[in-house]
């Protein structure tokens, strides 16, 4: 029995040997090979360009051949958001269920969603896009994405009335 256990082990630091030998000779064909370092080029420009276009097909959503809401007869909010985003709803007041909300040129319809935090909660799934409105300020979310398109928006506060100044007295 110990033969046997004697045998197995040369065996195996044999095959460790030629194992470690072989290794960098056959890697070294490899990348010095002028075919082989073409098609591991080719195959890396490919690599790339799939993940780019994977990257491209989820940063553009999908546009759906949606029609625009019709915004005639509404009463109509801006916001300006934090970076400089502008965000437009408009309401109807016969129709509570639903608003038009204006984001970077586009019009969508989006439809309420109920809340037990009081909150005004419109969805798009179509887009993707959340408009969440509490009377201080909204925000803009895109559910795709999983990010914020919008943030702090709020509404213009108006400008503070000037007070009349009173009448000058007539010096005679």
């Amino acid at each position: 029995m110990a033969t046997t256990l004697h045998h197995l082990a040369a065996a195996c630091v044999l095959a460790l040997a030629a194992a470690g030998l072989c290794a960098p000779a056959s890697a070294a064909v490899h990348e010095d090979h002028p075919k082989a370092t073409k098609v591991l080029k080719e195959k890396a420009k490919a690599d790339a360009h799939k993940k780019s276009k994977k990257k491209k097909e989820e940063a553009a959503p999908v546009v759906a051949d949606e029609p625009e809401p019709d915004v005639t007869d509404s009463v109509v909010a801006e916001y300006s958001c934090e970076l400089n985003n502008k965000v437009t709803i408009y309401t109807n007041v016969n129709d509570d269920g639903h608003i038009a909300l204006r984001w970077k040129n586009r019009l969508h319809r989006l439809d309420r969603v109920g809340t037990t935090t009081g909150a005004q909660r419109f969805e798009n799934p179509k887009f993707g896009l959340i408009w969440i409105g509490i009377p201080s300020k909204g925000i803009l979310l895109d559910s795709k994405l999983n990010r914020q398109l919008a943030n702090e928006c709020k509404k213009p506060e108006p400008a503070p009335q000037m007070a009349a100044a009173p009448a000058e007295k007539k010096e005679g």
